[in-house]
């Protein structure tokens, strides 16, 4: 087994190419945290909904040096690695389509035998408690094979028709107030609608557009030509449930493309 770290800027460290080798990778299940109200005469509790805290994951490793020097090094490397005040995402090799993104939740002391040295690293998983895939589905490194259970329907994330489906292939509806979702037309549209008729959700721009043009909903955000738009739109939010999508574009006045850039996230 093998972890591979990656930091938001994009460095990356293979431990097992640093001769440090990964024992087990423990992901603890989510935690609930409930909401309950109490209403006056009646029996029980109101389900106010639920959301999680962040998640534990415990990854214990041994790593082999030549010599002692060689250890006092290596040693090193791991505390730079790992005593880092910024988020860094964490990959498994049983799941290399998967990463966390985490920080350090507690002191470690590696363990010196000889020339090997074992030590555990508690982290906690930082802003959401779920994995997310390391591919967008934008990217050109996606492979339809990655995606299952979807059947003989065709997957795809760039529409140019006035009703279509968007596949979410994770375990977690896709939220963009807490969530990377890069929403853009490129079109002539006057009133732009952009409908998901399986969540009812609906955006709408009361303005127009040109050829040229390109709308983004990017988060919360949503720009026409890099230029805020927001206060001529309805000030909605477009959300992905689990699965399938049902979409519908209306306003459009000719020829136009509407593609869904996000991740997946699961449990």
């Amino acid at each position: 087994m093998n972890t591979i770290i990656e930091r938001l800027d994009g460095t990356v460290y293979d431990l097992e190419e640093l001769g440090i080798t990964t024992r087990d990778f423990v992901v603890s299940s989510l935690t609930p945290r409930h909401s309950f109200e109490i209403v006056q005469g009646r029996h029980g509790t109101v389900d106010m909904g639920t959301e999680y805290d962040p998640r534990n994951i415990t990854v214990s490793f041994y790593a082999k040096a030549v010599d002692q020097e060689d250890y006092a090094r290596l040693r090193h490397e791991v505390f730079r690695m790992f005593q880092t005040a910024e988020a860094f995402y964490v990959t498994e090799s049983r799941h290399p389509d998967k990463r966390w993104l985490v920080k350090v939740a507690a002191p470690f002391s590696p363990e010196q035998q000889q020339l090997y040295g074992f030590f555990v690293v508690e982290l906690v998983t930082v802003e959401q408690p779920f994995a997310e895939s390391v591919l967008t589905t934008l990217d050109p490194n996606t492979a339809a094979a990655q995606i299952t259970g979807t059947g003989s329907r065709e997957i795809n994330y760039r529409h140019s028709a006035s009703s279509f489906e968007i596949y979410n292939e994770g375990d977690v509806a896709v939220n963009p107030r807490e969530m990377p979702l890069v929403i853009t037309f490129k079109g002539a549209s006057t009133n732009l609608k952009i409908t998901n008729l399986t969540t009812g959700d609906v955006w709408q721009y009361t303005g127009t557009t040109a050829v040229s043009d390109t709308v983004k909903l990017d988060g919360i955000r949503a720009t026409k030509n890099g230029l805020s738009i927001f206060r001529n739109t309805n000030r909605k939010l477009i959300r992905l449930a689990e699965g399938w999508n049902d979409f519908q574009i209306t306003g459009a006045t000719g020829a136009y493309e509407i593609t869904f850039d996000f991740r997946f996230y699961t449990i």
